[in-house]
Protein backbone atom coordinates (compact mmCIF):
# COMPACT_ATOMS: atom_id res chain seq x y z
CA UNK A 1 0.00 0.00 0.00
CA UNK A 2 1.34 3.08 -0.81
CA UNK A 3 1.30 6.10 1.75
CA UNK A 4 -0.24 8.99 0.55
CA UNK A 5 1.13 12.47 0.69
CA UNK A 6 -0.61 14.33 3.61
CA UNK A 7 -2.81 17.28 1.49
CA UNK A 8 -1.79 20.97 2.11
CA UNK A 9 -3.65 22.60 4.68
CA UNK A 10 -2.93 26.83 4.54
CA UNK A 11 -2.30 28.74 1.35
CA UNK A 12 1.33 29.59 2.90
CA UNK A 13 2.06 26.14 2.69
CA UNK A 14 0.58 25.46 -0.94
CA UNK A 15 2.95 29.13 -1.96
CA UNK A 16 6.05 27.30 -0.21
CA UNK A 17 5.54 24.08 -2.02
CA UNK A 18 5.00 25.64 -5.08
CA UNK A 19 8.00 27.89 -5.16
CA UNK A 20 11.12 25.21 -6.17
CA UNK A 21 13.97 26.77 -4.16
CA UNK A 22 12.24 26.50 -0.77
CA UNK A 23 9.99 23.46 -1.31
CA UNK A 24 11.05 21.15 1.21
CA UNK A 25 12.33 23.46 3.57
CA UNK A 26 8.56 24.16 4.80
CA UNK A 27 7.55 23.67 8.78
CA UNK A 28 5.13 23.93 10.82
CA UNK A 29 4.23 26.79 13.12
CA UNK A 30 7.26 28.47 14.30
CA UNK A 31 9.82 25.69 14.10
CA UNK A 32 11.91 27.01 11.13
CA UNK A 33 12.78 29.88 12.83
CA UNK A 34 14.57 27.98 15.86
CA UNK A 35 15.94 29.58 18.93
CA UNK A 36 14.65 32.89 17.28
CA UNK A 37 11.22 32.10 17.49
CA UNK A 38 10.73 33.87 21.02
CA UNK A 39 11.09 37.29 18.70
CA UNK A 40 7.85 36.16 17.38
CA UNK A 41 4.79 36.76 19.50
CA UNK A 42 1.27 35.25 17.52
CA UNK A 43 -1.75 36.84 19.34
CA UNK A 44 -3.30 32.89 18.49
CA UNK A 45 -1.02 30.56 17.85
CA UNK A 46 -3.62 28.22 16.18
CA UNK A 47 -3.49 30.72 13.69
CA UNK A 48 0.35 30.10 12.46
CA UNK A 49 0.46 28.42 9.08
CA UNK A 50 4.28 27.62 9.04
CA UNK A 51 7.46 28.87 8.42
CA UNK A 52 10.89 28.67 6.27
CA UNK A 53 14.14 29.42 7.36
CA UNK A 54 14.99 31.54 3.85
CA UNK A 55 18.78 32.27 5.04
CA UNK A 56 19.29 28.28 5.52
CA UNK A 57 17.13 27.03 2.34
CA UNK A 58 18.47 29.07 -0.19
CA UNK A 59 22.46 29.22 0.64
CA UNK A 60 23.01 26.46 -1.95
CA UNK A 61 20.95 28.03 -4.80
CA UNK A 62 22.21 31.19 -3.85
CA UNK A 63 25.46 30.69 -2.42
CA UNK A 64 27.01 34.61 -2.79
CA UNK A 65 23.63 36.46 -1.74
CA UNK A 66 22.46 38.27 1.17
CA UNK A 67 19.19 36.45 1.97
CA UNK A 68 16.74 37.72 4.73
CA UNK A 69 16.27 34.97 7.53
CA UNK A 70 12.43 33.82 7.63
CA UNK A 71 9.20 33.62 6.10
CA UNK A 72 6.20 32.53 8.23
CA UNK A 73 2.43 32.09 7.15
CA UNK A 74 -0.29 33.71 10.15
CA UNK A 75 -3.34 33.65 9.61
CA UNK A 76 -3.50 33.55 6.00
CA UNK A 77 -0.71 36.31 5.10
CA UNK A 78 2.90 36.18 4.96
CA UNK A 79 5.48 37.56 6.71
CA UNK A 80 9.15 38.11 6.64
CA UNK A 81 11.07 38.60 9.60
CA UNK A 82 15.18 39.51 9.86
CA UNK A 83 17.09 38.76 12.80
CA UNK A 84 19.59 41.00 12.97
CA UNK A 85 21.76 43.36 15.06
CA UNK A 86 20.21 46.73 15.54
CA UNK A 87 23.20 48.73 15.04
CA UNK A 88 23.42 51.74 13.21
CA UNK A 89 26.43 50.30 11.25
CA UNK A 90 24.11 47.20 10.14
CA UNK A 91 21.01 49.02 8.72
CA UNK A 92 23.14 49.02 5.03
CA UNK A 93 23.48 45.25 5.38
CA UNK A 94 19.78 45.48 6.25
CA UNK A 95 18.31 47.15 3.63
CA UNK A 96 20.65 45.40 1.30
CA UNK A 97 19.47 41.92 2.39
CA UNK A 98 15.27 43.65 2.32
CA UNK A 99 15.82 44.93 -1.30
CA UNK A 100 17.09 41.12 -2.71
CA UNK A 101 14.20 39.79 -0.58
CA UNK A 102 11.67 41.74 -2.76
CA UNK A 103 13.59 40.76 -5.98
CA UNK A 104 13.13 37.01 -4.99
CA UNK A 105 9.98 37.03 -4.19
CA UNK A 106 9.00 38.99 -7.57
CA UNK A 107 11.24 36.35 -9.51
CA UNK A 108 11.19 33.32 -7.59
CA UNK A 109 8.30 33.38 -5.11
CA UNK A 110 5.04 35.34 -6.83
CA UNK A 111 2.67 33.17 -4.76
CA UNK A 112 4.44 33.80 -1.72
CA UNK A 113 4.47 37.58 -2.62
CA UNK A 114 0.65 37.63 -3.10
CA UNK A 115 0.22 36.71 0.75
CA UNK A 116 1.99 39.21 2.06
CA UNK A 117 0.49 41.03 4.92
CA UNK A 118 0.29 44.64 4.51
CA UNK A 119 3.30 45.21 7.03
CA UNK A 120 5.11 42.16 5.51
CA UNK A 121 8.74 42.84 6.69
CA UNK A 122 10.31 42.85 10.26
CA UNK A 123 13.93 43.76 11.31
CA UNK A 124 13.98 42.56 15.12
CA UNK A 125 16.56 43.05 17.09
CA UNK A 126 19.09 40.25 17.60
CA UNK A 127 20.03 41.96 20.85
CA UNK A 128 19.05 45.58 22.24
CA UNK A 129 17.63 47.86 19.79
CA UNK A 130 20.57 50.23 19.80
CA UNK A 131 20.02 52.44 17.03
CA UNK A 132 18.19 55.42 18.23
CA UNK A 133 14.83 56.90 16.69
CA UNK A 134 16.58 60.29 16.23
CA UNK A 135 19.27 58.74 14.03
CA UNK A 136 19.71 58.90 10.18
CA UNK A 137 20.42 55.49 9.83
CA UNK A 138 16.96 54.70 12.10
CA UNK A 139 15.04 57.07 9.67
CA UNK A 140 16.35 55.06 6.54
CA UNK A 141 14.93 51.70 8.10
CA UNK A 142 11.76 53.44 9.10
CA UNK A 143 11.32 54.48 5.47
CA UNK A 144 12.23 51.73 3.61
CA UNK A 145 9.41 50.26 6.67
CA UNK A 146 11.45 48.02 8.76
CA UNK A 147 12.72 49.87 11.68
CA UNK A 148 14.25 47.94 13.90
CA UNK A 149 11.98 46.36 16.84
CA UNK A 150 12.52 44.24 19.69
CA UNK A 151 9.64 41.44 18.91
CA UNK A 152 7.10 40.69 16.03
CA UNK A 153 3.72 40.84 17.60
CA UNK A 154 1.48 39.36 15.03
CA UNK A 155 -2.40 40.39 15.17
Amino acid sequence: MTKRPRPLKSAFAKAVHDTPSIAECYQRGLQALGSDSDKVSPKNSRHCQGSVSLDACLQAAFPNDNHWDYALGYAGKAYFVEVHPAIPREVKTVLKKLEWLKGWLRKEAPKLENLKADSAFHWIASGNVGTLSTSREYRQAAQAGVAPKSKLQLP
